[in-house]
């Protein structure tokens, strides 16, 4: 819509229909919900959410390809295990959906309609798995043209296809400020709630020492963005090197594992910032430092 749009108005401004609480009120029509917006438009109520092209187009359609295909491809191969456990046929682990022992799992099967059917879910996902190469092998390719990419698989644990998916959906690092606007769209900003902040003691107004509760993370974020951080952090904990030492040294200190992995998710998306937006090479001696 943003695309279709652009080339016909001055001005356009995509907003997060979360914060236009107002349009929830009253009556709702087309003509309704037009004036109301017209008129959050004029006072500056509306806020707008980022949306513009930085040459990287071609790498975010490549990228929501290999994503869906990928999501199809775990889904197909779900709908495989699920079938043999209705017949009774355990399943666990990858080897039932691999070519190789296709035809002993096949054999399994008694029944010759439901064997047929298992043929055409194998089927299915042969061809999903074709694809998912292909898109894959462009995806690659694509995002290997962009600088970011070389700077951003320097960091451990973040290999050619996070880069790429990186670069796919950040598209730049300028939109963000600081790290902390980062964490909030990638699903790691902490929420608080904090009530009576001030109250009167032998009659002066004093800032009440009560600590704010805290509620959580949030919950409106970039879902695809957040797997890719936790799958880094996930996969950076099971191999040797300084963020494996971060994270051990968080735990030592009497973190709980989860919270120490929610930690280690949050310094990628930092450190991923801050090698992207000043264009500087991971130093894991900083780091070590930091640990430290």
């Amino acid at each position: 819509m943003y695309d279709l749009l652009k080339p016909h108005v001055k001005r356009i401004v995509v907003c997060n229909p979360r914060r236009n609480a107002l349009l929830k009120e009253g009556s709702k029509s087309d003509r309704v919900d037009a004036r109301e917006l017209a008129e959050l438009l004029y006072t500056k109520m509306l806020r707008p959410v980022y949306h513009r092209d930085h040459g990287m187009r071609v790498v975010k359609e490549l990228a929501r390809s290999y994503v869906t295909i990928s999501k199809d491809q775990a889904r197909v191969m779900t709908r495989v295990k699920a079938l043999y456990r209705s017949w009774g046929i355990a399943c666990s682990g990858k080897q039932i959906s691999t070519v190789r022992p296709r035809s002993n799992w096949l054999e399994k099967i008694t029944e010759p309609g439901v064997r047929h059917r298992a043929e055409f879910y194998y089927q299915q996902l042969d061809g999903l798995r074709s694809v998912r190469r292909e898109v894959r092998r462009e995806l690659l390719q694509e995002s290997g043209k962009h600088k970011a990419s070389q700077l951003l698989r320097q960091i451990p644990s973040i290999g050619p296809i996070r880069a790429a998916l990186l670069l796919a959906l950040a598209q730049t690092p300028h939109r963000f400020r600081s790290k902390r606007q980062l964490w909030t769209y990638s699903g790691f900003g902490i929420e608080t709630h904090d009530s009576a902040e001030y109250r009167y003691l032998a009659g002066q107004l004093q800032r009440s020492e009560k600590p704010p509760q805290v509620r959580g993370l949030n919950r409106n974020y970039n879902h695809d963005l957040k797997n890719l951080f936790k799958s880094a952090a996930t996969n950076a904990v099971a191999k040797s090197g300084p963020l494996q030492e971060f994270y051990l040294a968080l735990v030592k200190r009497g973190i709980r594992p989860e919270m120490a992995r929610l930690t280690l998710a949050r310094k990628f998306a930092a450190i991923t910032l801050a090698i992207w937006k000043k264009g500087v090479s991971f130093d894991a001696e900083h780091l070590k430092q930091q640990t430290a």
